[in-house]
């Protein structure tokens, strides 16, 4: 296979050589030593950082217990609501994460009403709580029923125009991509809900119709409209910072060639390689890169960009990783024992791929679609690590807008079509987090059966 050179096995996080191109980028940060840390977070056992909201908790707990209370978040857990906590599987089920929060005894009276950084009353310690209450909080009927108290008394803090609380307790739609399989129509909703009657900040008074769908299965489709021209402006910077010229690494090989697991597996690394460094490119480009500090970028890109290399797979490249790939993974035979020592998380990682494969196929996602959900995916607010998470969440919540716009614009006849390719977003987040379990050597193998299961599919249709 001579058009595959030898290659080091890939590092789940990206090359420490990486630069950005800030002038004056910082020094490689060390990272402390976790066991020499006294305490932890009763929430996830990350480091603990003080006394928050009545127990000991780490900043980004905090931070997803402030916003679940403040925006009345209503989340699902797609298995028997007993997720694991820990600092790498927080985010994969928010359901769980605000249940054991509760249960720990985190004090939601303790958050500030106007939603503003700082505690309402830093002598409030935990508290314990119902099983019955706690169930009222995690299925939103608490929340109605304030929701219901307001709209019969009146509340001149909320209603007034331009109103910084309002503003404040407005729904983040990216943090609540966090939960695997958790986004699901009650929850557009509930964010519609929110807004209705609600004075909408002037930042975001260009976005027109946000929110539109109805509280009644099926949705109904939007009225015919143009495209606001300022997110016809962002979507286009957004375009022009995409590479979506083919890839450059070679995957073609002679026929009759039988290709060994350390071929592929260096054709894998050389790929991985090219799509990493094209987000790096990416990056720089990016309409809102000097928004952000070099720090916030490489917290987000350590991060995400196992999930970026993914979506851009399953989307501007897939002709090349279903089509060249397959055909290079088709001359691989794994040995029985190969076989033999293939793990369950690899299982299930196949059985995630190929359904997500099957997902964007059938959506045929845009180019233009492809870039919102790269950046609403890169700007990930729950990321360790970031020093203006707020500024963050914004730009998220700027592209989710401009994404929904573009989406009810296009696709007019497809009302699902914005919550379905939101959908997709934390189904990424949980395989790239479960593919960093599969051993390297197994990977050969599984590409092999993603790539030929889903090749075939496609050409019976």
């Amino acid at each position: 296979l001579t058009c595959i050179p030898k290659h080091e096995p890939p590092s789940h996080l990206p090359p420490h050589n990486i630069s950005l191109g800030h002038p004056h980028a910082p020094a490689p940060i060390s990272v402390p030593d976790d066991r020499a840390e006294q305490r932890t977070c009763l929430i996830c056992g990350d480091r603990a950082t003080g006394l928050h909201y009545g127990i000991i908790s780490c900043e980004g707990c905090k931070g997803f217990f402030k916003r679940s209370i403040c925006n009345k978040r209503v989340y699902r857990c797609t298995r028997d609501k007993n997720c694991v906590m820990s600092r790498k599987q927080r985010n994969r089920c928010q359901y769980c994460r605000l249940l054991k929060c509760l249960q720990m005894g985190m004090n939601r009276k303790a958050i500030r009403e106007d939603g503003m950084p700082g505690g309402r009353n830093k002598s409030i310690g935990p508290v314990q709580i119902s099983e019955e209450e706690i169930e009222r909080i995690m299925s939103g009927q608490e929340f109605e029923e304030e929701a219901n108290h307001w709209s019969n008394h009146g509340d001149s803090d909320h209603s007034s125009p331009g109103n910084r609380a309002s503003e404040s307790k407005q729904p983040s739609p990216g943090s609540t991509l966090s939960s695997s399989r958790s986004m699901e129509l009650n929850g557009f909703v509930a964010f519609r809900d929110q807004y209705m009657g609600m004075s909408v900040p002037p930042h975001y008074q260009y976005i027109p119709h946000l929110f539109s769908y109805s509280a009644h299965s099926p949705l109904l489709l939007p009225q015919a409209r143009s495209l606001d021209p300022q997110s016809y402006s962002l979507i286009h910077q957004l375009m022009s910072a995409e590479d979506l010229e083919p890839l450059g690494t070679p995957m073609l090989i002679e026929d009759g060639y039988a290709v060994t697991q350390a071929e592929l597996f260096a054709l894998l690394c050389r790929l991985a390689d090219e799509l990493l460094f094209r987000q790096i490119a990416w990056i720089k480009k990016l309409p809102f890169f000097c928004e952000l500090s070099i720090k916030d970028y490489t917290c987000l890109l350590s991060s995400t960009w196992q999930e970026l290399i993914l979506l851009s797979s399953l989307t501007v490249y897939s002709k090349q990783i279903f089509g060249e790939l397959a055909d290079v993974t088709a001359k691989y035979s794994p040995s029985d024992e190969e076989l033999h020592r293939f793990s369950d998380e690899g299982m299930e990682v196949i059985e995630r791929l190929i359904y997500l494969y099957h997902k964007f196929h059938q959506l045929k996602v845009s180019n233009e679609e492809y870039a919102c959900m790269k950046a609403i995916n890169f700007l990930n607010q729950d990321t360790r690590g970031l020093t203006s998470a707020s500024q963050l969440e914004q730009l998220n919540r700027r592209y989710w807008y401009i994404c929904q716009d573009f989406t009810e614009y296009k696709y007019t006849h497809q009302p699902n079509r914005f919550p379905d390719l939101m959908m997709c977003l934390p189904e990424i987040r949980y395989i790239a987090g479960k593919m960093v379990n599969v051993p390297l050597e197994q990977l050969p193998l599984l590409f092999k059966v993603v790539l030929h299961s889903c090749k075939t599919s496609v050409g019976k249709e």
